[in-house]
């Protein structure tokens, strides 16, 4: 049974004006894939929302995780039935929606971060999860090799996110790099208070683009596994993400005042180039 159409064009218009990157990479699935996904995405969209956005969100976080509870009888927005068409199509499991609302939780209690192991913690729980939801969607019978990819390849995009909003963050007093890796690149807080951007910095991003590569690398390690247009929307997906450093470095690592945008012409050269090679 399809997805009703007023829901589909409600979950796909909060997908496209939330995350073009996303949409444009998801927008080559199967119909049911696609619609699911941006089921998927709009429900994390309302979970970010109630954290990020609270006066303007459509529901607290106890409201989401209680009508969640209930999914089968919860109403009154059309994310419930929605879910509750994607969770009959793709037999889904609740689990990893519940560890994406623990991560977005912890934005309340901690906004700085000591050490590399509190942040891995924290991309599991918030893009991690959303890796162990989508691989179900692509792939008709994941494996534990698949979905364990799926965390990897989430958690590497939450890097990326990481790097980028470094500025956009600081303004909300959320510090989220370690300081186990200021440390080590002989970065202060009081540096990152006053917005400095010197060679210690430089290499402090480096050294977290290097972790986010490896999880981007361990996340496409069994691509090609998935059916031809999954594993190509996932190549998509990770080549956007990670163009974002590549504008990043060109931006000389100003991440403080440039938000660090991937323009279309880009993305279509990038389309271009995973073409070629799936």
């Amino acid at each position: 049974m399809p997805l009703r159409k007023d829901l589909r064009e409600q979950t796909k218009k909060m997908m496209k004006e939330g995350s073009s990157s996303f949409y444009q990479a998801f927008k080559f699935l199967p119909k049911d894939q696609r619609e699911a996904v941006y089921v998927v995405y709009s429900f994390c969209r309302l979970i970010d929302d109630a954290v990020d956005e609270p006066e303007t969100s459509v529901y607290t976080l106890a409201e989401l995780k209680e009508q969640f509870d209930c999914l089968d009888d919860a109403d009154g927005h059309f994310i419930w039935p929605s879910l509750r068409w994607a969770f009959e199509t793709f037999s889904l499991d609740k689990a990893p929606y519940y560890v994406q609302m623990s991560g977005q939780e912890l934005d309340f209690v901690r906004t700085k971060y000591d050490t590399m192991d509190e942040l891995e913690d924290y991309c599991y729980r918030v893009a991690g999860s959303v890796g162990e939801m989508m691989v179900p969607i692509l792939h008709p019978a994941p494996n534990d090799e698949l979905l364990e990819a799926g965390v990897s390849l989430g958690k590497g995009m939450q890097i990326v996110n990481i790097i980028r909003d470094v500025g956009a963050d600081l303004k909300l007093n959320r510090r989220y790099i370690p300081l186990d890796i200021f440390k080590a690149h002989g970065y202060t807080e009081t540096d990152w208070e006053n917005q400095v951007v010197n060679d210690n910095f430089k290499r402090l991003i480096d050294d977290l683009t290097a972790r986010a590569d490896q999880w981007f690398k361990e996340g496409l390690a069994h691509v090609k596994q998935y059916p031809k247009k999954s594993g190509f929307t996932l190549k998509l997906a990770a080549s956007y993400y990670r163009e974002i450093i590549q504008i990043v470095k060109e931006n000389d690592y100003q991440v403080y005042a440039t938000r660090a945008i991937v323009p279309t012409e880009r993305k279509l050269r990038l389309f271009s180039q995973i073409s070629k090679t799936t």
